[in-house]
């Protein structure tokens, strides 16, 4: 039975509870324990895919097609554990599940109420594969004393009561702010957050406070004292250089023993963080830099390319660059040439996206990487964006664009090499999609096998040729322009197992040009950095010799 971990957060939001909770995974896994982590949301919304980046960051996506937080992409990466629909709910998925069985009848008739129907459903989520890992992490979204958080709290609280005595702790991450004026390091907003939870019966047995620098041990006996918390379990969380110290740093803060004497486990396994001294000292002793710029439309919230940023990090660890990103706006090419603006890099990578805003700047990107042969990676829209640039300006077919452009102006504008995706093959079954059914949840999502062509620069990356891939799109491709691509000189090196479905394309005469459909990007770790963004990285550290 897994011993539970409920990681809350108090004073402000975006403190880190994600990647606290992911480095605390990382380092119960490196004294030989199983872990599974799992994000709690307080929002209405569903799942987080139908928000635009804007509001929530990154939309992370498991094999097994759930739309998620992107908490989860710090629990993958950290973790190497692939995460599950079952490892992400929201206040919406909870209430939507309540609602179905009261109009099913499931209730018997009953007033249906905060509590107990929907703790009880909180509460039946979460024990979830509770035999299968020796600990699961459960990260509560938002901050307490938020009114939505409410029902989970309660639920947690519930929850730990319900266990057997040891079986549950609370862990609760605050802020320390500093007060420049009087130069002191000020307790006071972590005591009124942890007095906040427990006015609704929840005693943290660790505090992590975050902070600019070292907490003096006159601070941390204070709030011992006033958190009821043992001295040993208040633990300091500073700012770091890089994501990646984290688990190095919270083990020296002591982090990980606090967690297991808090769970009486002694004595205890000692840890093997051979991987994260490895993956830290490549990060801060880079033998040189490559300069990487991101043609994207939300380039605004650098939280909206997560997964890309990080797995550009991942390729720098791999090659011994550190890689610096410069995010660009496309739709700047709209209205300018984009040759004084990309000339400098060493590649360009072009993400994912919705709608046609920033489109024509990302064609244009694509067709300044592939005729000054800079390597270029797009990925979903990056990819198809490439096809179109291609179609125009080598196939012949001046029209060409996306069916999805079309149906958001409501007129026929464009030669639809990308059309709106109908039906395609999931395990043994077809799924039938149409223009007209909800946003949410409705895409291709999740993962999916591809066949790569042999002697293709994609099979030399992979050193395969059958892949799978995680997916999140309901455009494709039109399989029927090929041949007149092909005959242009683009290669289509991976399909669907069907042969319907372009996964990949690459011009084979360039140094690096690859386009795909899928998101490497959501499968990559620092410790195992994806085939792609190695490779990519790779070639554009050969191109930052060029110059």
């Amino acid at each position: 039975m897994a011993r539970y971990i409920f990681i809350t957060g108090g004073v402000v939001s975006s403190l880190g509870k994600g990647l606290a909770s992911a480095a605390l995974g990382a380092l119960l896994q490196a004294r030989g324990f199983s872990v599974r982590l799992r994000k709690l949301d307080p929002y209405l919304n569903v799942d987080p895919g139908t928000m635009s980046p804007f509001e929530h960051g990154e939309v992370f996506v498991t094999d097994d097609g759930a739309e998620t937080d992107l908490d989860l992409g710090h629990y993958e990466r950290f973790t190497g554990v692939p995460a599950r629909k079952t490892d992400s709910v929201s206040s919406g998925r909870i209430y939507t599940n309540v609602l179905e069985k009261e109009r099913r009848g499931d209730y018997l008739g009953k007033t249906i109420q905060v509590i107990p129907h929907v703790t009880n459903e909180i509460k039946d989520w979460l024990s979830v594969g509770e035999d299968e890992v020796d600990f699961m992490l459960c990260e509560i979204g938002g901050t307490v004393g938020d009114i939505e958080g409410l029902p989970f709290f309660e639920a947690i609280r519930q929850f730990g009561q319900d266990k057997p005595r040891g079986q549950c702790i609370f862990m609760h991450l605050t802020l320390l702010p500093w007060i420049k004026a009087s130069g002191e390091l000020k307790t006071k907003p972590t005591q009124h957050s942890v007095k906040e939870l427990r006015s609704i019966g929840i005693a943290p047995d660790i505090l992590v406070c975050r902070s600019e620098g070292p907490i003096p041990q006159k601070e941390r006996e204070k709030l011992a004292l006033f958190c009821n918390v043992r001295p040993e379990s208040v633990i300091a969380a500073q700012d770091l250089p890089s994501i990646y110290d984290a688990p190095l740093a919270y083990h020296r803060e002591g982090l990980d023993q606090a967690v297991l004497d808090a769970f009486q486990i002694t004595p205890a396994p000692q840890p093997n963080l051979s991987k994260w001294d490895d993956v830290s000292e490549r990060i801060h002793n880079p033998e040189g830099e490559v300069n990487v710029a991101i043609v994207g439309k939300y380039t605004q919230l650098e939280d909206a390319y997560k997964s890309i940023a990080e797995a550009l990090t991942h390729g720098g660890i791999a090659n011994r660059v550190k890689v610096k990103l410069n995010w660009v706006d496309a739709e700047l090419f709209e209205r300018e040439d984009p040759s004084p603006y990309l000339e400098g890099y060493d590649a360009i990578l072009v993400p994912g996206g919705f709608g046609e805003r920033g489109t024509e700047g990302k064609i244009k990107a694509a067709k300044f990487a592939r005729e000054h042969e800079i390597p270029y990676l797009g990925i979903c829209l990056g990819m198809q964006m490439a096809v179109i640039e291609a179609a125009r300006n080598v196939a012949g077919v001046s029209k060409a664009g996306s069916e999805e452009f079309d149906h958001e102006k409501g007129e026929k504008r464009f030669e639809p090499v990308v059309y709106h995706l109908k039906e395609w093959v999931q395990g043994n079954e077809k799924v039938n999609r149409s223009v007209a059914d909800d946003k949410g949840g409705t895409m291709r999502l999740g993962a999916y096998d591809a066949v790569l062509k042999e002697g293709s620069k994609v099979a030399q990356v992979y050193g395969t040729t059958a892949i799978d891939e995680r997916h999140r799109h309901r455009y494709e491709v039109d399989i029927k322009y090929r041949e007149a691509l092909e005959k242009g000189g683009l290669c289509f090196s991976g399909m669907s197992p069907d042969g319907r479905l372009p996964e990949i394309v690459e011009w084979p005469d360039h140094p690096w040009f690859i386009g795909v459909q899928f998101h490497p990007e959501l499968k990559s770790k620092p410790f195992d950095p994806h085939p792609l963004f190695k490779d990519f990285v790779r070639a554009a550290k050969e191109s930052s010799r060029l110059v």
